[in-house]
């Protein structure tokens, strides 16, 4: 008898119904990949922007910078321990950094306006 850990159990249930939805037919599959895209994009656009808004480098702006990327390492950790390695995994290491890039660009908006736009 195969023991399974309390996060196996938790990953399967919520992610095997997502696994048969996208396997169902192609154009799951493809609005699966294409919102990982999207989502990917947005968050990268996010974080560009505002790195750049940001102006040069600076005391303050490089603590900004670091602690968004620190937000970016954290969303990457939790999204591994997250996810299921078993199958799909090239859809969820999309979805993986795709959450990350939108993790850090919505760090990084929220401190612009806090710090620069008062």
């Amino acid at each position: 008898m195969k023991m399974n850990s309390i996060t196996d159990t938790i990953t399967n249930a919520i992610f095997s119904p997502l696994k048969s939805w996208a396997e169902h037919s192609p154009g799951n599959w493809n609005i699966l990949i294409g919102s990982g895209f999207v989502l990917l994009v947005v968050g990268l656009f996010l974080t560009f922007v505002f790195t750049k808004k940001m102006g040069k480098a600076d005391e303050r702006t490089n603590q900004i910078a670091l602690k968004g990327s620190l937000c970016t390492l954290y969303a990457l950790i939790f999204c591994d321990l997250l996810f299921p390695k078993e199958y799909m995994w090239h859809v969820f290491f999309l979805f993986k950094y795709s959450i990350a890039f939108v993790a850090s660009g919505i760090y990084l908006a929220v401190r612009y306006k806090k710090d620069f736009l008062n």
